[in-house]
């Protein structure tokens, strides 16, 4: 074997578990997922819009991958015309270009939100210069606060990681698992099992965590009954399946985190991930949309829950890009039933929106950029 090809053949090796947690992007839908029949749904209520201060304690920063007008249009259809979501009365919209790109990629657009700095596409918690720049969870942290990360990708994956790594690439998933033993973080859940423990350098990272005092557990259900102390639900080995695979892991998990974050008097921050609306887009399927659109908004209908009662907490939602190009041909409120089509098969640049509940809602509205989002948040959680 020539040098040439013993070089060519290490590259391809090397990058095929890269290319494996990203197999998502080929997915293609046929054509029959571009209707979404409609079903039972969820029922919704309406929470009181009184708080206890202009600032709040605790943030709940919720993520919908991929998201944008016609993805939570199609969402409030198929549950015949009512969300958690529609308790979010301050709305704005988002540009979400990245440092060296119109259309940005998760990992930018995250690393904005988490630092307020534009990166190039691709980066983690670092500026474009490679550089670390310390992300709003470290800084919280720092200040006492209580924090954590959900998500139904692996927790490695870009978003989730750009909130607690530091890293030259989203694909450098074993640096970027071997991260989070660098932070005080009090819960995460998501996928990614296999990040740390099946590794290049031999570490046991589960062992790890374990002597750093974590309760590390694999199924929701037994996640579910922990309510104190530091957790790390490891729930895939890469990514979580689909909702008819993984069920109601996503609001069951971001119900676990808060009960286990506010036993922090000084309060918390949260970041809540629903991956898979993003990934929806990319196979071009409106059933894959509606289905973890309507998953994210449960997880919302657990964070406003505890925000209503706490009175001291602030509930933002809003996406990193939209993916698909998605629009809505057909609908009909009383069945449920919401026919899409797509234009693309990757992001675009089209803006995104932002919503907020609670102490300080009232920042997040006009036009924006993703790194106004980082500075508002950042301001009224931690003074600065």
């Amino acid at each position: 074997m020539n040098q040439k090809v013993l070089i060519l053949f290490i590259a391809l090796f090397t990058g095929f578990a890269a290319l494996a947690q990203n197999d998502y992007l080929d997915a293609d839908a046929e054509d029959v997922e571009k209707t979404y029949i409609g079903g039972e749904g969820h029922d919704v209520k309406t929470y009181p819009q009184t708080f206890k201060a202009k600032k709040p304690k605790n943030v709940i920063f919720f993520i919908a991958d991929g998201m944008s007008l016609p993805h939570l249009h199609a969402a409030l259809t198929a549950n015949k015309g009512n969300l958690f979501i529609e308790n979010l009365k301050y709305m704005g919209l988002v540009k979400t270009h990245s440092a060296d790109r119109y259309i940005t990629d998760s990992a930018a657009a995250g690393t904005a939100f988490s630092t307020g700095t534009k990166t190039y596409s691709g980066a983690i918690g670092v500026d474009v210069n490679k550089k670390p720049i310390k992300t709003i969870l470290e800084e919280a942290e720092e200040k006492g606060l209580a924090t954590g990360l959900v998500s139904t990708s692996s927790i490695t994956h870009a978003t989730p990681a750009s909130f607690i790594a530091h890293q030259e690439s989203r694909n450098m998933y074993e640096e970027i698992a071997a991260d989070f033993l660098k932070t005080d973080i009090d819960v995460f859940i998501g996928g990614g099992y296999k990040h740390f423990t099946e590794r290049k350098d031999g570490r046991n990272l589960v062992e790890e965590l374990k002597q750093k005092g974590y309760r590390v557990e694999q199924d929701i259900n037994t996640i579910k009954n922990v309510k104190e102390g530091k957790l790390a639900g490891l729930t895939a080995s890469e990514h979580n399946g689909r909702m008819d695979e993984r069920g109601n892991m996503l609001p069951v998990a971001t119900n676990t985190a808060i009960n286990i974050l506010s036993n922090n008097k000084k309060g918390f921050f949260l970041m809540v991930e629903g991956s898979q609306v993003d990934w929806g887009g990319h196979a071009g399927s409106t059933i894959y949309v509606v289905e973890d659109m309507l998953d994210i908004d449960r997880a919302i209908g657990k964070a406003l829950e505890f925000a209503a009662q706490n009175k001291e907490t602030l509930v933002i939602v809003t996406s990193d890009h939209e993916t698909g190009g998605m629009t809505i041909l057909d609908g009909n409120y009383e069945t449920g039933m919401v026919k899409g089509e797509f234009t693309t098969g990757g992001h675009t640049g089209i803006m995104v929106p932002v919503m907020a509940y609670g102490p300080g809602a009232e920042q997040f509205t006009g036009i924006m950029d993703n790194t106004d989002i980082h500075n508002r948040i950042r301001k009224l959680l931690l003074g600065n």
